[in-house]
């Protein structure tokens, strides 16, 4: 055991005394044998670090509760025990299950969880054959080289990416050697039989995403060979036919014209770069990752916090809202959320924070009906939502983001404790030898006002740091107030029950539209966008014949309830007089199938 495990083990036990809601006994992910060249500026916590207990804790416990445990896995496991599977990437499935249980089981610590994911990982790693392959496909029509086989490598993709979350916090050797084989299998087979461009669909993307999980087994394992088969990777990037997504966004910065412009194989790939960026020191790679993001939050980005119409990356501010544009993909939303969260840690700038909180907070959980079980694979802005009970990318990509919400919400740098999420919520913290517990109390969403309390064994020496999202600005801590970004109270000794009370902005506002959606209005709370539906309006005229006057301001609706309500002011074409608009967050709005809309035209 090394000293970094005997520390941790140690503020484990000590965290039994100072905890409070969490979990006592967190698990301890097995270390990296690799260090990163790019060192963190801030690391995330592990998930049995946090507890979340306001509007985003409740929906990720239904995530976990109604879908994560009770989903069927029967159909996820069969097309690896009887091949061919059900359809070409079938396979991608069990693995997008398994990492997103396994954060789930961490933060929660289940056991009926943890008992579903044993079975699982048994039952999968039982259909791997001798040489490696643990895909859906059968013999002779594997990995590219044959037709109709693009989404092979795809599929090991997610099966690595679920395997490795569940050795990291498990220690299952097993699961690792499984990885092993299929990384080996992988270099066999690129490029000595075939490029592995030609091994995926959307000009090789979907097979040169294994990027991430391949680094991850270097990271985990040391072992050369799979960081020489991430450096084939990125030749192959640049390979004639291949997607050129450095050189293309380096070059046009844009996209839109990078590859075939696919969003969710695109941002895995983005994502896979800033894991090759981290392990290597590749500021280049890394340089163009943020090119790409420049180009969505400037040019591509809905309100909501999601892209992507048709699946792809639109020309510049094309961004329809109504179902017939197959509006933000859950996957898309997603990967995203994954792609904000790496530049987080990498740079340490809270715009990158403030992206994954407006995801989180609308087209992510307005894709989750609020019961938990099911998804849209799109999202509109306007018109109705089709949740889904079937086997989609999207129903097995949505619970994964939920699942990462507890490693967003605080954050660790050197000497600095980082505070990310205005919920009710706790985190335990290991300063050296100390143990440190940062517990917030908040009034969010319906009050800009919070409590944090320290508990520590022992007095310890820290910087506390808040973000600060533009909606929350200022922010007040003892008098100072802050503006967009972090606020910092300087490193002092904080010892057991020390206290910061904290106001911030909340309220309603109104978000002036542009381009699609000129000389047209939308109405926000807080991170959440406001949506109108048909049934709690049924006394107006219809949604789409709305004014709304943008300089009256959502307020509470008096009657609102544990729900979240609000009231504005619209008129119908014969209305003389303004009346009142009924709005609810976007996340909540058409789960009973009713029709919603965002974005009104003005009463000017």
């Amino acid at each position: 055991m090394n000293h970094r495990y005997r520390r941790v083990l140690l503020s484990t036990l000590l965290a039994l005394v100072v905890g409070g809601g969490l979990r006592a006994v967190p698990r301890l992910p097995v270390p990296d044998r690799v260090a990163p060249a790019l060192p963190e500026v801030l690391r995330t916590l592990e998930p049995s670090d946090v507890q979340l207990h306001g509007w985003l804790g409740a929906r990720l416990d239904a995530s976990m509760a109604h879908r994560l445990l009770v989903v069927d896995t029967a159909p996820l496991l069969a097309g690896f025990q009887h091949k061919p599977g059900a359809h070409p990437w079938i396979g991608e499935h069990v693995g997008k299950w398994l990492h997103a249980a396994t954060l789930a089981w961490v933060y929660t610590g289940d056991a009926a969880l943890k008992r579903k994911l044993d079975g699982v990982v048994h039952e999968l790693l039982a259909a791997q054959e001798p040489d490696g392959y643990l895909g859906t496909y059968v013999k002779g029509k594997r990995f590219g080289l044959y037709e109709d086989a693009g989404w092979d490598v795809w599929s090991h993709n997610y099966n690595l990416l679920g395997l490795l979350a569940y050795y990291r916090y498990t220690g299952h050797e097993p699961a690792l050697a499984a990885c092993r084989r299929m990384g080996d299998l992988l270099i066999a087979t690129f490029p000595a039989q075939r490029s592995i461009n030609a091994a995926g669909e959307h000009r090789g993307m979907a097979a040169t995403c294994v990027l991430e999980p391949m680094v991850q087994l270097y990271r985990l394992t040391g072992e050369a060979r799979y960081l020489e088969f991430a450096r084939y990777l990125r030749t192959a990037d640049d390979e004639p036919g291949g997607p050129g997504i450095v050189r293309t966004l380096l070059e046009r910065k844009d996209v839109s014209h990078t590859a075939n412009a696919k969003a969710y194989e695109m941002l895995s790939n983005l994502v896979g770069l800033c894991e090759y960026a981290r392990t290597t020191g590749d500021q280049r790679v890394l340089s163009a990752v943020l090119q790409a993001w420049v180009d969505i939050v400037a040019r591509r980005l809905y309100l909501t916090g999601s892209t992507s119409t048709h699946e792809h990356f639109g020309t510049d501010h094309e961004l329809p809202n109504g179902s017939e544009a197959n509006v933000g993909e859950t996957c898309v939303t997603v990967t995203w959320i994954q792609l904000n969260l790496h530049l987080l840690r990498l740079t340490g700038e809270s715009a990158y924070a403030d992206q994954i909180e407006r995801a989180q907070y609308n087209h992510l959980t307005a894709a989750q009906h609020p019961a938990g079980a099911d998804w849209c694979y799109y999202t509109p802005l306007e018109g109705k939502k089709q949740y889904d009970q079937g086997i989609t990318c999207c129903h097995s990509s949505g619970p994964r983001a939920l699942a990462l919400s507890p490693t967003c919400a605080f954050l660790q740098g050197d000497g600095v404790l980082g505070v990310s999420t205005f919920e009710t919520a706790q985190a335990r913290f290991t300063l050296g030898d100390a143990v440190v517990t940062l517990a917030q109390e908040s009034g969010f969403p319906r009050e800009g006002r919070a409590r944090l309390t320290v508990r520590t064994d022992r007095p310890a020496r820290f910087a506390l740091r808040w973000r600060v999202p533009d909606w929350a600005a200022p922010l007040r801590i003892d008098g100072r107030a802050y503006g967009p970004g972090w606020a910092e109270l300087p490193a002092r000794e904080w010892r057991d029950g020390d206290r910061v009370e904290l106001a911030y902005t909340l309220g309603g506002a109104v978000a002036p539209g542009e381009y699609t959606n000129y000389a047209r209005t939308a109405f926000t709370w807080g991170p959440f966008v406001l949506a109108a539906d048909s049934v709690r309006n049924a006394k107006l005229a219809p949604l789409h014949e709305l004014r709304v006057e943008p300089d009256r301001l959502p307020v509470p609706a008096p009657e609102g309830g544990p729900s979240l309500q609000f009231v504005a002011q619209a008129r119908g074409p014969w209305d003389d007089v303004p009346r009142d608009l009924r709005l609810q967050p976007f996340a909540d709005s058409g789960a009973a199938g009713e029709t919603y809309r965002i974005w009104f035209r003005t009463d000017r």
